[in-house]
C-alpha cells in the first residue's frame, strides 16, 4: 500500500533544501518558452476569433481583419514598450498588484490582483481548450472526448509544475520552439505560394447576416486582442531570470513582442491572401495549413505543435498565479496556505488551486474555446490599465533618470489599455464579459474579508494579557509514566492553555516549533523565556520546508527512548467564529495528525482554543 507520501515522491521527485531556490534560474533561451508561450501561442486562435465575428457582415467584410490586426500589433508595440519601463523600475518584478498597490492604493491593488488571478484561470481554460481542439480538428474521432482531454492536460500539466521550475523550462522548450519554427515555416511557404501565382483565387460568398456597422469592428478588436493576453507575465516573473535578471527580462520582453507580432500579422494577412473561412469542427490554423503543407507530415507536425503550445501556453499561468497568490497571500488578503513553498521549491497550494478552478470552468463549459472567449482579456486588460496608471505616478515620485520619457510612455500605455478595455467591456458584456465584471468586485470583497479576519485575530492575540506562566515544577521522579509533546507556534493563549492541559496529563513535558525558514529563533527563545513557561523549547529546524516531516521524526525518536511510557502528543487548535474562517486555519494541523496516525503515534490531542 502506497502512502501518500510515497505518490508525491515518485510524481515530483526528491524535495529540495531552500538552499537550491537561487539556483533555480531560466536563461533566456528558456524564459522565453516558460513565460511567453501564452502569448505566442494566441496566434493560434486570435485570427479566427477576428474572422468569427467579421463573417456575420458577409464577404466583403473579411478584408477589415488585416487593418484589426494591424491594430492590435500597434498596441501590442505600445504595451511591450511600456512594460519594459516597468521591468526598469522594479527589477524584483513588477505585478500589476504591487504597482498598483504601490502607487494608486491598496484596493486599487486588489482590483489589480482580482483581475489577474481571474485571468491567469481562463488562460489555462482557454489556452487548454484551444490546444484540444487543434487535436480534434487533425483527428475528428477524437471531437466527443473533449473534455476528458482537457481535464487530463489539466493533471498533467499540475504534475510537470510541481516538479519544479527548472525541470518545467526543459519540458516547455521544445514544444514553444517546435511552434514557432513551424509557423514561420508555414508562412515563408505560404508567401512563396501566394506571390508565384499558385493560389487559386475563389472568393467564397457569405450571406449578410449582421450590417456592417463600427460596433461590430470593434467586437473583432476586441475579439482579436486575446493575442495580447500573457504580455505581462515577463514583467512578473523578472525573479526566475538568471542575474543580471531586469536587463534579461527586457531582453526578453522585446524577442517575445517582435515574434508575436510578426506571427499574428503573418497568419492574418495568409488567411485573407488564402480566402480561410472558419468553419465547424477546424480551426483557421488547420485550415491554411491544409491549404498551404496540404495533408502531410508538415500539416500534422504544425498541428501537433500548436496542441502542445496551447497546452503549455498554460503554463504562463502556472508561474504567475502561485507567484501572485504568493504576494497577496502574504498582505494577508488570501488564504496563508498559498505563501508557503512546496518541497519541489515552488508554491504547490497554488499550483492544485489553479489547476482545480481550471478543471470546473472546462467542465461547466464543456471545453469550448468560443464559449468563454467573451470573459477573456477583460481582467488582463484591467491590469494593464492599473499597472500603466501607477507606473506614471512612480516616476514623478521617484523623477529618477529619464522619468519624463519613461512617464510619458506609460501614460500612453495607460490611456491606450483604458480605451481597449472599455471598448471590450461594451462589445462583450452580453456576451459574457458582465461574469469577469461581477466576479472581481466579489473577489476584492473576499480578500477584504480574509484580511479582516487575520486582523481580528492579530489584533485578539496583541490584546492578550500574557503574564509569566507560574505553574509548579515537577517533583523529582526517576520514573516517568507518561510524556507530553506539545507542538507550538507563537506563544499566545492556545499555546498556554494546551501546556495546562499537558501538566494535567503528564510529568515529562517538551515542546516543539517547527523553524520552515520564517522563525525569529532568538525572539521566540526570549518570548519563550519571559513568559517562565519552564518547559523546554525545542526549535526543529526544515530545511525542505516541511512540517510535518521534522515532527514525525522528532516524535518517533522521543518515544523511541521512552519505550515502558506513553506520549501524548497535543496539538492547539484554533476555533473560528464564522465556518468559512475555518478553512483559513489548522490545514497543517490536519497533515500532522493524519501523518501521526499513519506513523502509529498512540495518543495524539487536539486542545482547542476559541476565537
Amino acid at each position: 500500500m502506497f502512502t501518500l507520501s510515497q505518490i508525491n515522491r515518485f510524481l515530483l521527485g526528491k524535495p529540495l533544501p531552500t538552499s537550491a531556490y537561487s539556483h533555480e534560474r531560466l536563461t533566456n533561451f528558456a524564459a522565453l518558452a516558460i513565460l511567453a508561450s501564452d502569448a505566442l501561442s494566441s496566434v493560434a486562435y486570435a485570427t479566427e476569433e477576428i474572422l468569427l465575428v467579421l463573417v456575420a457582415a458577409g464577404s466583403s467584410s473579411l478584408g477589415l481583419s488585416l487593418p484589426i490586426a494591424g491594430g492590435i500589433i500597434l498596441l501590442l508595440f505600445v504595451i511591450t514598450l511600456s512594460y519594459r519601463q516597468t521591468i526598469r523600475a522594479y527589477p524584483q518584478g513588477g505585478s500589476a498588484y504591487l504597482v498598483a498597490k504601490e502607487n494608486l492604493g491598496l484596493h486599487a491593488g486588489l482590483v489589480a490582483a482580482a483581475s489577474l488571478l481571474i485571468d491567469y484561470v481562463l488562460t489555462v481554460t482557454v489556452s487548454i481548450s484551444a490546444g484540444i481542439a487543434a487535436l480534434t480538428s487533425a483527428i475528428p474521432a477524437l471531437d466527443g472526448y473533449t473534455i476528458e482531454l482537457c481535464l487530463l492536460a489539466v493533471v498533467l500539466l499540475m504534475v510537470a509544475n510541481l516538479r519544479g521550475v527548472r525541470e518545467a523550462g526543459r519540458i516547455f522548450m521544445i514544444p514553444t520552439y517546435s511552434f514557432i519554427i513551424s509557423v514561420f515555416v508555414l508562412m515563408g511557404l505560404g508567401f512563396y505560394k501566394y506571390s508565384t501565382g499558385q493560389v487559386i483565387a475563389t472568393v467564397p460568398i457569405l450571406p449578410v447576416s449582421q450590417p456592417l456597422s463600427l460596433f461590430l469592428v470593434l467586437r473583432a478588436f476586441a475579439a482579436g486582442c486575446t493575442a495580447l493576453t500573457g504580455v505581462e507575465a515577463i514583467s512578473d516573473g523578472v525573479l526566475v531570470f538568471k542575474p543580471p535578471e531586469w536587463k534579461n527580462a527586457r531582453t526578453t520582453l522585446l524577442w517575445m513582442g517582435g515574434i508575436l507580432g510578426l506571427m499574428f500579422i503573418g497568419i492574418t494577412y495568409l488567411t485573407q491572401a488564402y480566402h480561410i473561412i472558419p468553419e465547424e469542427g477546424q480551426t483557421t490554423v488547420s485550415l491554411l495549413a491544409r491549404e498551404i503543407f496540404g495533408n502531410g507530415f508538415f500539416y500534422y507536425f504544425l498541428q501537433l505543435a500548436t496542441l502542445f503550445i496551447l497546452l503549455l501556453a498554460a503554463n504562463t499561468s502556472y508561474a504567475d498565479f502561485p507567484r501572485l497568490s504568493y504576494l497577496v497571500s502574504r498582505d494577508g488578503f488570501l488564504p496563508r496556505q498559498l505563501s508557503l513553498l512546496g518541497d519541489r521549491l515552488v508554491y504547490a497550494n497554488g499550483i492544485r488551486l489553479l489547476s482545480l478552478c481550471a478543471a470546473v470552468l472546462i467542465i461547466i463549459f464543456k471545453g469550448q474555446v468560443n464559449a468563454l472567449i467573451p470573459l477573456y482579456a477583460v481582467g488582463v486588460f484591467t491590469s494593464f490599465t492599473l499597472s500603466q496608471s501607477g507606473m506614471v505616478i512612480h516616476w514623478f515620485k521617484s523623477k529618477s533618470s529619464r522619468w519624463q520619457q519613461s512617464a510619458v510612455m506609460n501614460g500612453v500605455g495607460a490611456l491606450t489599455t483604458a480605451i481597449v478595455l472599455g471598448v471590450i467591456v461594451a462589445t462583450k458584456f452580453l456576451l459574457g464579459a458582465w461574469l469577469v465584471v461581477l466576479a472581481i468586485p466579489l473577489l476584492v470583497i473576499l480578500f477584504l474579508k480574509i484580511h479582516s479576519h487575520y486582523e481580528n485575530l492579530a489584533k485578539h492575540f496583541r490584546d492578550e494579557e500574557l503574564s509569566p506562566y507560574r505553574c509548579p515544577l515537577p517533583a523529582p521522579d526517576t520514573t516517568i509514566k507518561h510524556s507530553a509533546i506539545v507542538l507550538v507556534g507563537y506563544p499566545n493563549r492556545g499555546t498556554l492553555e494546551a501546556l495546562d492541559y499537558a501538566r494535567l496529563v503528564a510529568q515529562e513535558i517538551v515542546a516543539i516549533h517547527v523553524d520552515i525558514g520564517t522563525t525569529n529563533q532568538t525572539a521566540l527563545r526570549r518570548r519563550w523565556e519571559d513568559l517562565e513557561i519552564h518547559v523546554p523549547l525545542v526549535i526543529l529546524d526544515s530545511p525542505y520546508r516541511s512540517v510535518v516531516q521534522p515532527i514525525l521524526t522528532f516524535v518517533s525518536e522521543f518515544e523511541a527512548e521512552r519505550p515502558y511510557g506513553f506520549s501524548t502528543v497535543i496539538i492547539p487548535s484554533i476555533v473560528t467564529r464564522y465556518w468559512w474562517e475555518e478553512l483559513l486555519h489548522n490545514q497543517t494541523a490536519l497533515f500532522i495528525r493524519q501523518a501521526l496516525r499513519s506513523n502509529q503515534c498512540r495518543i495524539v490531542t487536539t486542545v482547542r482554543y476559541y476565537v
